[in-house]
């Protein structure tokens, strides 16, 4: 009887363990939820976000047509406390592939995210922190000496680009 009782005791131990690590961990899901920056959300047309001003066309990864926006908004100076320098956004056929936020250094920003989205990973050859979800990441960079450098990338958008251009190779090789 008591051989039990410990067997039971033991177990019900172990799974606390697991399920408290599992917490600290936390998971992407609330990422995945947000989906971008605010209301600025990855995959949406750049005509949805108000502010957006285009700057330049550019090149991804020196093939892929893009378009860089720049943002002037009231609603996105801030995270909380900490200041929001600047916003950019990458479109491909006018659909948000990647946000840009720049921020001033604050270690509260990294509590806040960590809170928000679990622990992330620690990159060492990049220098970055990483969280990844099926369809998006974010990577927390030191962008300068007082900046921090948020970027999410949207991977089903990255996906088209890389399906078009096998299109246009196949419309090439039909054109023979």
């Amino acid at each position: 009887m008591i051989r039990k009782s410990l067997l039971l005791l033991t177990l019900a131990c172990i799974f606390c363990l697991f399920h408290l690590s599992a917490l600290a961990q936390g998971d992407t899901t609330e990422l995945a939820r947000r989906n971008g920056f605010k209301d600025i959300k990855l995959g949406t047309p750049i005509d949805s976000v108000k502010g957006a001003e285009f700057k330049k066309e550019i090149k991804e990864k020196n093939e892929f047509p893009a378009r860089l926006y720049e943002v002037e908004n009231e609603s996105y100076t801030r995270i909380g406390e900490v200041k929001v320098r600047k916003i950019e956004l990458k479109t491909y056929k006018d659909l948000i592939y990647e946000i840009i936020v720049i921020t001033d250094k604050d270690t509260r920003l990294m509590k806040g995210m960590v809170k928000s989205f679990g622990d992330p990973k620690y990159i060492l050859v990049t220098d970055t922190y990483n969280w990844v979800t099926r369809n998006l990441s974010l990577t927390f960079k030191d962008h300068s000496r007082n900046e921090i450098k948020l970027t999410y990338r949207c991977y089903p958008l990255l996906k088209m680009m890389l399906t078009d251009k096998g299109k246009k190779i196949d419309e090439i090789a039909d054109d023979f």
